[in-house]
């Protein structure tokens, strides 16, 4: 007899929330049975503010999380809402207590011990306690510049040092990560607001630096260095959540570094911005592991990052489903692959 469809919640129907709902409706074997949205999504179909034909399937009203998220109402919710583990703990703890496993498309979530790590203690607990887990992914962190440089050094006899640099498009993402990357502003403007610590640039190097320590037996001695420094355009750039002028700021040039008994080890190197086509910049994903032996992998252009946001918190559904209960990361699960079967298939 044919198992039940995978039953998917989403909270948040933004840019990656949206991206999310439209991958889901051409996959086999699940179905998205609630949506929470912001205020002024409350009360429209899903299928009217994604455009899509609704069909035979029953309609989906965006909705009030408490009226959306009951006990057991689905086998995941995932959370495209937030970049911080604190800002997202209290939506991940309620999908917990009402028995739901959990993806977060949240940065630090991606491996929350890294600097909060009561909290993560705190979901790991409750997770456990209602028989269910709880994962945070992406593509970055949750893939490029982590799960991907351990896998890579599973074919090395030792490892001395690891270089991972991703220059990206920024242009996908939404309202949020513009703000955070500081696109659009002035370069006093972005000055000012690193010096006040107001400019997050991106979210993530610290969970990413700490995942690859963790897994390779490195300790690492000394708190994790991060620096902002300001990408500035010089011509007009244009994206769908962003406008910069010339000699304004068009991204955030991120850099990361980890040390262990003060020998840097972990170096980390993202400048990500709109439209850097536009002054004849590419994209790309580079790891660089020395050791015995040497790495280099390069992939040009990058992955882009909201098709693979998008991506990995979907197929991730059927690994967090099977998993045991607890706060998981992606060096628990089994590795990420596109799901073009039915996703029943996967399920335990």
């Amino acid at each position: 007899m044919r198992k039940e469809n995978v039953k998917v919640i989403l909270w948040g129907i933004g840019a990656m929330g949206k991206g999310m709902a439209e991958m889901l409706l051409n996959k086999k074997g699940v179905e998205i049975v609630g949506v929470v949205g912001r205020t002024y999504r409350l009360g429209k179909s899903m299928y009217e503010y994604l455009d899509v034909e609704r069909g035979d399937r029953p309609d989906i009203i965006i909705g009030e999380y408490d009226k959306v998220i009951t006990e057991k109402a689905a086998d995941v919710v995932i959370i495209a809402t937030d970049s911080f583990t604190r800002d997202t703990f209290d939506k991940i703890k309620y999908c917990l207590e009402n028995k739901i496993n959990v993806i977060s498309t949240a940065e630090e979530m991606a491996y929350p011990q890294a600097q909060e790590l009561d909290l993560a203690k705190e979901m790991d607990r409750i997770a456990k306690e209602n028989g269910v887990s709880v994962l945070g992914t992406g593509i970055n962190p949750g893939l490029i510049m982590d799960l991907l440089v351990i896998t890579l050094t599973g074919a090395c006899i030792d490892v001395e040092s690891i270089k991972a640099e991703r220059v990206n498009n920024l242009s996908p993402f939404g309202p949020a990560v513009m703000h955070g990357q500081g696109v659009g502003l002035t370069v006093d403007e972005f000055n000012r607001r690193v010096n006040e610590n107001d400019l997050a640039g991106h979210v993530g190097f610290p969970e990413s630096i700490t995942m690859i320590a963790d897994a390779l037996g490195w300790k690492l001695s000394d708190e994790i260095e991060l620096s902002r420094e300001p990408i500035v355009s010089n011509v007009y750039r244009k994206a769908p959540h962003a406008e910069v002028k010339p000699g304004d700021v068009a991204g955030c040039n991120m850099k990361g570094y980890g040390k262990v008994d003060g020998e840097l080890k972990i170096e980390m190197i993202h400048p990500q911005q709109v439209e850097p086509q536009l002054e004849g910049g590419t994209t790309g994903d580079y790891i660089t592991i020395k050791g015995t032996p040497d790495i280099n992998m390069a992939i040009k252009p990058e992955i882009p990052g909201g098709i693979g946001t998008i991506a990995m918190c979907v197929n991730m559904i059927p690994h967090i489903i099977n998993a045991s209960p607890g706060l998981k990361t992606m060096i628990d699960l089994p590795v990420p692959r596109a799901i073009m079967g039915d996703m029943r298939d996967l399920i335990d």
